[in-house]
């Protein structure tokens, strides 16, 4: 028994320098030169965060329209007068598709999540966010790193014929679609090393891993 304990310890000493590591060791290591001639700060993105998940809200502007025209054609609605915001998150299947509430929550999408499972992108449109919620980060960007941050998105989906593949009766309401998409959910390498992932594209500094929101959200506000 004495020495089943040690084990357990050491594993939860070894899980907590990890986490600890993946959040003070920022990723880049130093931050980037600010390239010549971009007018920083011009774009603005929001991170969103809940007990478990990490979104990305762009603009929904004629730049993101055109970007992602595609998902138009797929039944998001772009053109919504009422829509300031578009909301991307990336996810694993069987969990994301079953456990829209925590009451829906069933014990094969966890197994899937903790283990090996397919990917989803989930798309959504937003009205007015309020910046000042606890859980949302806001991040000004330049054009370029936008135009990056989009690119990065968009090149997430799974495509067959150039076109994306929406999940047939997929959806948590009327304006947001499923999606397949490229890549494996596991239990280290999930969503929200996935939203920091699209981060660092943009030039945001992240943690060198960040598996759970909290985490990322501490090295968001410290790196950046």
């Amino acid at each position: 028994m004495g020495r089943a304990i040690r084990w357990l310890f050491r594993l939860l000493l070894l899980a907590v320098l990890a986490v600890a590591g993946g959040t003070f060791i920022p990723r880049p290591l130093f931050a980037p030169a600010e390239a010549v001639g971009e007018a920083v700060g011009s774009r603005r993105i929001l991170v969103l965060s809940n007990p478990i998940h990490t979104d990305i809200a762009v603009p929904l502007d004629d730049e993101t329209r055109a970007a992602f025209s595609f998902l138009g054609r797929a039944g998001i609605p772009l053109a919504a007068p009422d829509a300031e915001w578009l909301i991307f998150g990336w996810g694993g299947r069987a969990f994301y598709l079953e456990t829209p509430h925590w009451a829906d929550l069933k014990p094969m999408p966890v197994l899937r999540a903790l283990t090996l499972d397919s990917s989803v992108l989930h798309v959504d449109i937003a009205g007015h966010i309020p910046e000042q919620h606890p859980a949302v980060q806001l991040f000004d960007i330049s054009a370029g790193e936008f135009t990056a941050l989009l690119g990065f998105i968009a090149g997430s989906f799974e495509r067959q014929g150039g076109e994306v593949t929406p999940i047939a009766d997929a959806a948590y309401g009327v304006t947001d679609r499923f999606f397949e998409a490229k890549g494996y959910f596991n239990a280290l390498f999930g969503c929200n090393t996935w939203t920091a992932a699209a981060l660092r594209t943009a030039g945001i500094r992240t943690g060198v891993w960040n598996p759970v929101p909290e985490t990322l959200k501490l090295s968001l506000a410290l790196y950046n």
